[in-house]
């Protein structure tokens, strides 16, 4: 091989090792970020990123592009490791035409999300973009519709992780949109369909970029954001932690992670953890983080519909997902938003065999016009769809209410948990004793010489009946009364049990979730 060749094979690299030149770097960091190749070298393991497609350059003759061609052509793609598993990643250069998506550069993406699929790993995308190459005109369009039918089809095939680490705009959000779990980065990234400009022209709303669609717009608002960090360097460790918790694809496992917190140990706090009085609020966190591994609880959509929490634990090492009511906020009751986002955490885990522990404390659905008229029905069914069609290792532990319809889709015994199990503290009932004697007494209380009195008396008995998990227990709808001190024992004996568990659904092409 002669050395001309050689050289010019370097020369190529270098350029494409360039981007867009060293003013647009210094531009790139002057604005807090970093650039893309800066970005994987601090997401993958060291020393592991094998690069691919780097010479692609784009075939547009319009606009002077033909002058302007550039190896890599805006976006750096290929595969390493994290935590010594295989990932696929790619990073869009905003340096290079600011990184705006061609025919070409789409193809590059596509081409790693097809063995992604071949290998079964994970695919992030790290997403810095201006949109579609306007030069390019439908070809560019084309290029993004390609990557959203990958999207689609790797869909609960492999996890797909999208990190929006600039801006991104006009189809360029569907993309993300259609992945699992969507990072974002404060201060210096923005989502949104039609910007600011646009919104103006039609509406004559007035709107900054980063309230239309900031890190916190959508973490906090829209929903549409899982998690939020200040910086690149937080925001790619944060993914790498999230992939800890993720098996490599849905033939797989999650990685089991070797602890020394012993199983059996009991946890005292909780026996005196759930306040006797029903309407004190109480942080469901804490629970959590007392029967996980080591106190660790990845909370997931941490900013957006606080009365559900959802996130990852391990316990004796093997990955956990976390449905939980939060008494907290909104006193834990359930509302369009947090169905909507318990329905599709327990839809990925299930997709991914990651068993589910419920924690109940559930007064309901919330009442009123504004909920009723935007579909708290067809929402709440969401979650009920979800739970009920999950195969995978299902425990519910219901620790204080659990009243109605609310009850019945959180994790109930009848929608195929494994196990139920309920604290002391528990009321199972179709509703709390003030609303139930109210309709089940209301001649006796109006027509009582001492309304107030017949009133408390019905309410005592109504509690005796039903402020406790007895009677549920009695019927077979709990399949243990246990003391909290004993939560993390429990749950570990069960999820260790449920390993082996096999479950289907009929045979069908897929179900219709009321979307």
């Amino acid at each position: 091989m002669s050395r001309e060749v050689v050289e010019r094979l370097r020369e190529r690299l270098a350029v494409n090792r360039e981007g867009g030149g060293q003013d647009k770097i210094d531009r790139q960091h002057a604005q807090g970020k970093l650039i893309a190749r800066e970005r994987i070298e601090q997401f993958l393991d060291e020393g592991t990123f094998s690069e691919t497609d780097a010479l692609v350059e784009h075939d547009c003759t319009d606009f002077g592009m033909n002058d302007r061609r550039i190896p890599g052509d805006g976006v750096v793609a290929g595969h390493g490791r994290v935590n010594g598993r295989p990932v696929f990643v790619f990073a869009q250069d905003f340096t290079v035409f600011g990184g705006s998506l061609s025919l070409a550069n789409a193809a590059k993406i596509c081409k790693i999300m097809d063995l992604a699929m071949k290998v079964g790993a994970p695919v992030v995308g790290l997403n810095d973009s201006g949109g579609a190459r306007i030069q390019e005109g439908v070809a560019s369009l084309a290029g993004y519709a390609e990557i959203f039918l990958r999207n689609t089809l790797a869909s609960g095939v492999v996890p797909q992780i999208s990190a929006i680490m600039g801006p991104c705009a006009g189809g360029a959000v569907y993309s993300p949109a259609i992945t699992d779990f969507v990072f974002m980065v404060e201060d210096t990234s923005y989502m949104f369909v039609t910007g600011p400009e646009v919104i103006k022209t039609v509406t004559h709303e007035e709107v900054t970029k980063e309230k239309l669609g900031g890190a916190m717009s959508h973490n906090s608002v829209s929903g549409v954001a899982h998690f939020a960090s200040p910086g690149d360097t937080e925001c790619l460790a944060l993914i790498r932690r999230l992939l800890s918790y993720l098996p490599s694809n849905n033939a797989e496992k999650a990685p089991v992670v070797a602890t020394d917190d012993p199983l059996d140990r009991e946890i005292p706090e909780l026996d005196d953890f759930v306040p006797a009085d029903p309407n004190k609020p109480y942080d469901i966190t804490k629970l959590i983080r007392w029967a996980a591994d080591e106190g660790e609880f990845l909370e997931v959509h941490r900013h957006y519909a606080k009365n559900i929490v959802v996130g990852f634990i391990r316990l004796g090492g093997r990955s956990i997902g976390v449905i939980a009511n939060q008494p907290a906020h909104l006193a834990g009751v359930l509302d369009i938003n947090s169905s909507v986002k318990g329905a599709r955490f327990v839809r990925f885990c299930d997709a991914f065999n990651i068993p589910l522990w419920i924690v109940e404390d559930v007064p309901g659905f919330l009442p009123g016009t504004e909920q009723e008229w935007g579909g708290i029905i067809r929402h709440g069914a969401k979650l009920l769809f979800a739970l009920a069609e999950a195969t995978v290792p299902k425990v519910t532990v219901i620790t204080r209410k659990a009243y109605g319809g609310a009850y019945c889709v959180m994790g109930s015994k009848h929608i195929r948990t494994d196990f139920n199990f309920a604290f002391p503290t528990a009321e199972i009932a179709v509703m709390g004793s003030q609303g139930a004697v109210n309709i089940l007494y209301r001649s006796e209380i109006q027509g009582a010489d001492d309304a107030e009195a017949e009133r408390a008396k019905r309410v005592a008995e109504y509690q005796e009946l039903f402020a406790n998990p007895f009677v549920a227990a009695e019927l077979g709808y709990i399949d243990e009364v246990i003391t909290p001190r004993m939560l993390r024992r429990k749950l570990a004996s069960a999820f260790s049990l449920l390993q082996t568990k096999k479950d289907s659904m009929p045979a069908k092409k897929h179900g219709n979730i009321p979307l």
